[in-house]
């Protein structure tokens, strides 16, 4: 349809190899939605007479319930070109007065993503939801934490059910920050100067459900940091789904035992009959790497860019929509895994093999024989190396050993009691010391799902209140162009609100 004026006819390899065609279905209702709101401001504006917005209004709201051609260059061109279609030339033609699809196609994908957006934001709540009500389940349930990927300090699997919950809260923000800059209308900057013609931008921006209009019309339209800015925070997320799927396909192994997945999110082996494989995890785990690598090709395409519109922008939109399907999708699955994982009950034999007492001993020697904590370091350590050597464990230490180690190693006289020594090997006594704000205890963990409990649901009206202003712009935007689409042809201008 652009050629013929100042371009003789595309080659259509050309054609091919720069249309967006095949991403464009995403941006279509967004993009009928742009159109039916500018044709109400031109009408409203007196830029174009209501008898010819009666019309394109009319032709829009077909498209609607109408399939766009899929041969056309792109979305917004095959709006335009049904549009002239069912109105002529002479009235069609007035639909794309003072606007540009340089601006039209940033602003469908600040419509799209917001949606887009807002559904992650559902799905990391769901994810947070689903770990705390799993956390509920597991306050008495005692394993082992590890550092290095060596035995720790034993903790409560709520408690660190919990660490994800804080994290994906962290994700939640970042999210809600980024829609804010997002939710700003680029419509009415034209190419990149805005236009002679005297729109009025706040309107568009009203209809479409913005909170403002991005106001320097070349920032408008050659910005995309609002995408690489989602796509920060969705990478960020993508990291910390990878961690959680990491650490499920480690403690799931028989060397570690520390959960077992259910059958229906594994697979077994086509030779090995024995075998239970955590391929959902590691499918999660890959496609981790997918949104970080999109969001590093996204930043590679924009950093030398020169300002206002290039066509490279085109080409960064389906990576963004790749890292929200990908996301979503991992966000699912671990709504449904982690409620059915079955934890290991067994989990004191692999803590006095791994010696996670040792801090908690070393803790007693300071708090109950006056012993400096790195004095007191040391000599548990040697304790341990020698519990080693012997093939021992903290099960097997004694009064008389640990006398016999403190001499040898800092040369001191220690009469440590037996009872003091089995209590810091007694894994549940050890997690309801752990009682400081965020700790393991389950009397503090308690306190923090029931606060945690509180903030979700103020972020989920949060997100409730967002979703409600978006569909209340749609439906005041459906009853605006109704409206328009009854103005008597002689008269020109919106319908007032008393007559909607």
């Amino acid at each position: 349809m652009l050629h013929g004026g100042r371009l003789g006819n595309v080659r259509e390899d050309v054609a091919k190899f720069t249309s967006s065609r095949k991403d464009d279905a995403r941006l279509a209702r967004a993009v009928l939605s742009i159109n039916k709101a500018h044709v109400v401001m031109l009408m409203e504006q007196k830029i174009i007479n209501s008898q010819d917005g009666t019309k394109i209004l009319k032709a829009l709201q077909k498209q609607d319930s109408q399939k766009l051609d899929p041969n056309a260059e792109d979305v917004h061109m095959a709006v335009e070109e049904a549009v002239l279609a069912e109105t002529g030339p002479e009235v069609g033609g007035n639909l794309h007065i003072a606007k540009s699809r340089n601006d039209q196609v940033t602003t469908a994908l600040r419509m799209t993503l917001r949606n887009e957006l807002l559904s992650v934001m559902q799905q990391v709540l769901n994810m947070q939801e689903s770990f705390l009500k799993s956390a509920s389940k597991h306050t008495e349930t005692i394993i082992l934490a590890y550092t290095h990927l060596q035995p720790a300090q034993p903790v409560t699997f709520a408690h660190y059910l919990l660490s994800h919950v804080e994290a994906l809260g962290r994700d939640l923000q970042r999210l809600q920050s980024a829609y804010g800059r997002i939710n700003l209308c680029p419509l009415g900057a034209g190419a990149l100067a805005t236009t002679s013609f005297p729109i009025n931008r706040k309107t568009t921006a009203e209809l479409l459900g913005f909170d403002a209009v991005l106001e320097n019309s070349i920032d408008a339209v050659g910005s995309r940091d609002f995408i690489l800015e989602t796509q920060s925070a969705l990478t960020l997320l993508a990291v910390n789904l990878s961690r959680i799927a990491e650490d499920l396909i480690i403690w799931s192994s028989s060397e570690f035992g520390t959960v077992e997945l259910p059958d229906e999110f594994t697979s077994t082996s086509s030779i090995m009959p024995q075998k239970k494989n955590p391929e959902v995890l590691e499918v999660i785990r890959a496609r981790a790497s997918y949104a970080l690598g999109d969001f590093v090709a996204s930043v590679a395409a924009l950093k030398s860019l020169p300002s206002t519109y290039n066509l490279d922008f085109q080409e960064i939109t389906p990576k963004l929509w790749a890292t929200t399907d990908n996301l979503t999708a991992s966000l699912s699955i671990f709504v449904k895994l982690v409620p059915n994982l079955k934890v290991s009950s067994n989990t004191e034999s692999k803590a006095a093999a791994g010696f996670v007492g040792a801090t908690e001993l070393a803790n007693m020697l300071v708090r109950k024989y006056d012993v400096a904590f790195r004095t007191s370091h040391k000599i548990i350590g040697a304790l341990v190396k020698e519990l080693i050597d012997s093939k021992q464990t903290l099960l097997d230490a004694t009064t008389e050993l640990l006398t016999k180690v403190a001499k040898k190693s800092v040369g001191i006289e220690l009469a440590v009691k037996k009872a003091d020594i089995v209590e810091c090997t007694n894994l549940r006594k050890l997690i309801e010391t752990y009682k400081v704000q965020g700790g393991p205890s389950p009397a503090e963990v308690e306190r923090a799902i029931t606060s945690t409990k509180k903030n979700l649901t103020q972020i989920e009206a949060n997100i409730t209140k967002l979703q409600e202003n978006l569909m209340n712009a749609e439906k005041t935007l459906d009853l605006t162009v109704k409206s328009c689409s009854q103005i008597d042809s002689s008269k020109n201008g919106r319908l007032k609100n008393s007559q909607l």
